[in-house]
């Protein structure tokens, strides 16, 4: 990768540096004034020096290319953007590939390979903001908090001191993260309770029968009826290993007489009336037979109330 400017510094003048670029040339012009010394599909981190060559030495790498530079593991999509964040007197523009963001909050950056990328809890929310609805806000800020180990409230404290624009939905998905769900479907699931009608259930607490051995940690649990309710994904609960495991709970789950619901996280999306209905008609019957003796690891209850 390398400038046009920096050939013409070279010797090469720029007519034909734009001539070797034509098609059947030797080269290929990526964006305005920067050039690829060959031909064929350049690479992804091509496609970054790239980016920061038309933006200059003060451009920082933000959004989903900086976050799986820093260990979030996401396919890169079809047409997605490298996006930069620019000092706000700068004067470059998107072009191409490159979404240009000017900003007075500059961050300081965390350099990876050569590469200097906005940290992880800025890129993030950098690119929650451009999205529009939910579902992929909560997958992306569920997975860079398991996978980042990012903190919800250092989220929130970037949300609190940037831009106000597009973080509506990243602030209710980050409410539900911080009242306990640990993945997006958790998240959707939170949702739905709130639509049933039901109590308040206690999420991701661990449960042991009367003599302290362990059975499970459901995503939820209604304690007064001694109710599970598990959002088992058809990628780790139903391929090896994950069916054993799976199986060894649900038998731990009927040894303690312990009523449970199990969701495939698609069926939270595509039939969130018929979810609904599976957990009311389960906390009746639930609530109609004697509760068993299980209890909660350390009974330090959390409640998730509506917020």
């Amino acid at each position: 990768m390398i400038t046009v400017a920096h050939l013409e510094s070279l010797g090469v003048p720029p007519g034909t540096s734009y001539r070797r670029c034509l098609p059947g040339g030797p080269w290929q012009r990526l964006l305005p004034g920067v050039v690829l010394l060959r031909t064929g599909e350049p690479t992804r981190r091509q496609l970054v020096e790239g980016a920061l060559l038309h933006c200059g030495d003060q451009a920082v790498v933000t959004g989903l290319e900086s976050c799986r530079r820093q260990g979030l593991k996401r396919a890169v999509r079809a047409g997605e953007p490298i996006h930069l964040l620019l000092p706000l007197h700068l004067k470059t523009t998107s072009s191409g590939y490159v979404l240009v963001e000017r900003t007075k909050r500059m961050p300081v950056p965390v350099w990876s390979d050569g590469v200097p990328l906005a940290p992880a809890v800025r890129a993030v929310l950098d690119e929650c903001r451009r999205l529009r609805e939910r579902p992929p806000i909560r997958a992306l800020l569920a997975e860079a908090v398991q996978q980042l180990g990012l903190d919800p409230a250092a989220l929130t404290t970037e949300l609190e001191n940037g831009s106000r624009r597009g973080t509506a939905l990243p602030r209710a998905v980050l409410r539900e993260i911080a009242g306990g769900a640990r993945s997006a479907a958790e998240a959707e699931a939170m949702a739905l309770w709130r639509r049933s009608g039901l109590p308040a259930p206690l999420w991701n607490f661990e449960l042991h029968d009367q003599r302290g051995r362990y059975i499970a940690t459901p995503d939820a649990w209604w304690d007064d009826v001694a109710l599970a309710w598990e959002i088992d994904s058809y990628e780790f609960h139903f391929g090896q290993p994950g069916y054993a495991s799976t199986l060894a709970r649900n038998n731990r789950y009927a040894a303690a007489g312990i009523a449970v619901v199990q969701t495939v996280p698609s069926r939270l999306r595509s039939e969130p009336a018929a979810v609904v209905d599976d957990l009311v008609t389960a906390y009746r019957a639930a609530a109609a037979r004697p509760r068993p003796p299980v209890v909660l690891a350390g009974r330090h209850e959390r409640l998730v109330q509506g917020f």
